[in-house]
């Protein structure tokens, strides 16, 4: 009795220490996105704004899939403990930062620990607890994802107001030790045969080279026109580059990437699922906040305070399904109720208007988050469940990877069409208005009313500016703004709904994994003290 509540415990703390780096690696995007404009301001580099996050993303996401066939071979606990030092230590740097220069640089640094984190979180879940419990798990570890975003753009404003910028890394430090000592003490290291020249060095360098200049040529499509030559050159060579990844990597005998994992459907379907499902939400955490101030003209700024319903809804239905699933036997269509919410919240999105209120678009983003938040059990659940334990590792980081990638792209594709689209928009809406003397001078000072619209203080100041008699005039150019910011917004959240639609019908064909305690031998809770030994 006595080892079995010891095993029990050390399950526990170890389980928490995880997902304190499930929420080390989460929390500090959220974080430093609220302290961005402060530390331009500090540092000043506005030329360098997007690279803080570009780098931060490019890296997280190449390592993704290493780290995760990495940790298969030789085992999580070291890549984890590997990823929470090197993560403690590049957040230091981030904070010691004296340029932005050397910001971006530690920024991508912390990135690659990021990405080390993130793969062998979810994919440890396998070493520790059997699939029926790996399903409620993978919803407490999706939920505490979910909370970040709850509690980090609070958290990170708090920070840059009260102790400074640079707290909002060194926040990381005490957080990142206590998941440290956890880990160290008490997760078991399973043991590994596997070889130093096992790696396939090869294919680890031609996927770093390959994503690379993907995931910059998709950043930059943000202030590039996608057929720009920089786009275009950056896109090409990581094509070549991809594609003598796959000719190397189905040669290999321990490849980075097993491609015969995309002809399973365990794997397949989750992946899919994965990717177009961070489309809805990516689309959703970029684009609402201009809704709420652009479209209705609310006074709250703070866009994570703003998505706060959406990220308590994926809490609430992460959490739920990862129980759920283990008592439904055709758990599939859980996923497929669950996108079909998310999809029909992108459509009600779509039709957000000058005249809709702001519970309407509060019911929308739940409805979504709803959705959102079942796809992360559910993947997760799936492919450890389903594959062998030996590929359980860099399965689990592709799903993320995948989830990732949709997201990259959401940003994107989606941002392209705003900016191509929105000054066309407006500027029609501008030209229908009734003839006005003041009104072609309003508009160029004003910037078209666009910068006027997102931004109370210009607006308040634009208005202060002028005479009584041209605020008639003032008021109908925002109208006219709105209108177009509200055309613009409809058409790119349909877009995203049809997207997501994908996941919708891909959820349909998921084929069901017993999660039982008899669908794999592995670790189960009760052999954690033998594992550990």
């Amino acid at each position: 009795m006595a080892e079995l509540i010891s095993s029990r415990s050390r399950v526990l703390l170890a389980t928490v220490g995880v997902a304190l780096a499930v929420l080390l690696a989460a929390l500090d995007q959220t974080i430093v996105g609220v302290a961005m404009p402060r530390i331009v301001s500090d540092l000043r580099g506005l030329d360098y704004y997007a690279w803080v996050t570009t780098a931060y993303l490019v890296t997280s996401t190449a390592l993704v899939p290493i780290a995760g066939k990495l940790g298969d071979m030789f085992g999580r606990k070291p890549f984890l403990i590997a990823g929470m030092i090197g993560f403690i230590t590049a957040s230091a740097l981030c904070g010691m930062s004296q340029n932005m220069i050397e910001l971006v640089v530690f920024r991508g640094l912390q990135g690659a620990f990021g990405g080390v984190l993130l793969a062998s979180t979810f994919a440890v879940l396998a070493d520790i607890f059997p699939p029926d419990q790996r399903a409620k798990m993978s919803g407490v570890f999706g939920a505490v994802f979910g909370l970040s975003s709850v509690i980090g753009p609070t958290l990170g404003g708090f920070l840059t107001d009260g102790p400074g910028w640079r707290w909002a890394f060194y926040v990381n430090i005490p957080l990142g030790a206590l998941a440290l000592i956890l880990v160290a003490t008490q997760l078991p290291r399973v043991s590994s045969s596997a070889r130093l020249r096992d790696i396939d060095w090869t294919g680890t360098g031609l996927l770093l080279a390959g994503l690379t200049p993907l995931l910059i040529a998709l950043t930059m499509t943000r202030d590039h026109a996608w057929l720009s030559a920089p786009v275009l050159g950056l896109l090409a060579l990581a094509a070549a580059i991809l594609v003598a990844f796959y000719v190397v990597e189905r040669r290999v005998a321990h490849p980075i990437v097993p491609f015969e994992l995309f002809k399973l459907n365990v794997f397949a379907v989750p992946a899919v699922i994965a990717f177009f499902s961070a489309v809805g939400m990516f689309g959703v955490i970029i684009f609402v906040p201009l809704v709420y101030q652009g479209v209705l003209g609310t006074s709250a700024t703070n866009s994570g305070q703003l998505l706060t319903p959406m990220q308590l809804a994926v809490v609430v239905t992460a959490t739920g399904t990862g129980v759920l699933m283990a008592r439904v036997r055709r758990y599939r269509f859980i996923g497929t109720a669950a996108m079909a919410v998310m999809v029909l919240g992108l459509v009600l999105l779509s039709q957000v208007t000058v005249h809709s209120s702001s519970w309407e678009v509060t019911r929308d983003i739940i409805f979504i988050g709803a959705g959102l938040g079942v796809t992360f059990p559910l993947t997760i659940a799936v492919v450890q469940a389903g594959l062998p334990h030996h590929l359980v590792g860099v399965a689990t980081s592709q799903v993320n990877f995948w989830r990732s990638l949709g997201g990259t792209i959401a940003m994107a594709v989606l941002g392209s069409i705003l900016s191509n689209r929105l000054p066309g928009e407006v500027q029609s809406r501008i030209a229908a208005l009734p003839p006005s003397p003041g009104l072609s001078p309003i508009a160029a000072h004003s910037g078209g009313g666009i910068q006027t619209l997102l931004d109370p203080n210009h607006m308040a100041q634009a208005r202060a500016a002028l005479p009584a008699n041209l605020l008639p005039t003032f008021d109908q150019l925002i109208g006219a703004s709105r209108l177009g910011l509200a055309a613009t917004l409809h058409d790119l959240f349909l877009i995203a709904a049809l997207v997501a639609g994908v996941a919708l019908i891909a959820s349909v064909f998921l084929r069901e994994v017993p999660l039982n305690r008899t669908a794999v031998s592995e670790s189960p809770v009760e052999d954690f003290e033998e594992a550990a030994a």
